[in-house]
């Protein structure tokens, strides 16, 4: 039972790793009823014709008796042997087949060599004792009883009820054995509608046992989470690295650029243009504190820096690093750069004089 704040329900990884190890809810009480239900159904099916075959069987050794010594060496175990395994081959593969379709139907096809392992605490008589004396153990003898109570109810109620009619039953193998096959399949099939409807209810009860014991704890999907995605503070640290280092190398490429569009408090987007490239290119773009880097180390590296706020916010939202400026904004920064250029000439002029 889930206990000791196990309230959670489990996740993909923990029903995997049940299934794993061979924990899955299955009912063996429910492949048995209705293995024995399809059983019946095949006994009822075939009856006609095994009753002639056992009448045939039956006269044939009597003759033989009474013309023949009985002793070992007679074919008489053999021919018994013969017959009954022709008349129960049948319901024996029927409730087989019926029995492995149930089961794989209530978990499907499990191989766990997880569960093969050995452990002693399963060899030691202590355990297998405290086994046999447990709660466990009487609830599962109660759970048997209930069952095996009602069943004798039946069968006393449908032998009290047809005894009566014994009596007045034709002399004859053939009229007893009519009767006796009619009688043992009313208390057949009316068993195994008790054990149906018991059997149901144990795979209701081995379910939820099932869904219960897989519920986790808060501590152990935080475990979970650790093993499959990583520690959370461990992934916190790496992702402030990356950003770090993302930041840095796009400083760094701010030393290369034409211009740096920027909004005067938020927003500072660096560009590159020059003959290679068919259109600017955004090699860093920030705001607020990066915006405020972006605009030292453009100061440091004499790069021009033009207020523009809507081109700025435009570049910020629009383009990623790396990626060209869109048509719509060729115009805009095509003054800018023409600007830009009339400065770096202007003051190139005034140089050479």
């Amino acid at each position: 039972m889930a206990g000791d704040g196990k309230t959670e329900q489990p996740t993909p990884r923990r029903r995997q790793k049940a299934r794993e190890e061979g924990q899955i809810a299955r009912s063996r009480e429910l492949s048995g009823s209705i293995a024995l239900i399809g059983s019946v159904l095949v006994l009822s099916w075939s009856l006609p014709s095994m009753l002639g075959a056992w009448r045939d069987f039956t006269r044939v050794t009597w003759l033989y008796a009474a013309t023949h010594d009985l002793t070992v060496s007679t074919p008489l175990l053999m021919w018994t042997a013969e017959m009954s395994i022709r008349w129960a081959i049948l319901p024996l593969v029927a409730a087989w087949l019926l029995a492995t379709v149930v089961s794989l139907a209530q978990g499907g096809l499990v191989f766990a060599p997880a569960s093969l392992t050995p452990r002693l605490d399963h060899l030691s008589p202590v355990s297998k004792m405290k086994q046999l004396f447990s709660i466990t153990a009487v609830s599962e003898l109660l759970k048997s009883l209930v069952p095996a109570v009602a069943i004798v109810y039946i069968a006393v109620q449908v032998l009290g009820r047809e005894w009566p009619a014994t009596a007045l039953i034709p002399s004859g193998i053939n009229g007893f054995a009519t009767h006796l096959a009619a009688t043992s399949f009313e208390i057949a099939w009316k068993s195994s509608l008790v054990l149906l409807a018991w059997s149901g209810f144990d795979y209701l009860i081995v379910r939820f046992k099932h869904e219960d014991g897989l519920k986790m704890s808060r501590e152990e999907l935080r475990e979970e989470y650790k093993q499959t995605e990583g520690n959370p503070q461990i992934k916190a640290r790496i992702r402030r690295l990356q950003r770090s280092t993302r930041r840095s190398r796009m400083l760094k490429d701010v030393e290369r650029a034409t211009v740096v569009v920027v909004n005067p408090t938020h927003f500072a987007v660096a560009l590159e243009y020059g003959p290679n490239l068919p259109a600017p290119v955004v090699l860093a773009k920030g705001r607020d504190h990066l915006a405020e880097q972006i605009k030292q180390t453009a100061r440091w590296h004499g790069i021009p820096i033009l207020e523009n706020p809507p081109l700025a916010q435009a570049l910020y939202r629009t383009v990623e690093v790396g990626q060209s400026i869109p048509a719509k904004l060729y115009a805009a920064v095509a003054e800018i750069l023409a600007f830009v250029y009339r400065m770096q000439a202007r003051a190139a002029e005034r140089r050479s004089n």
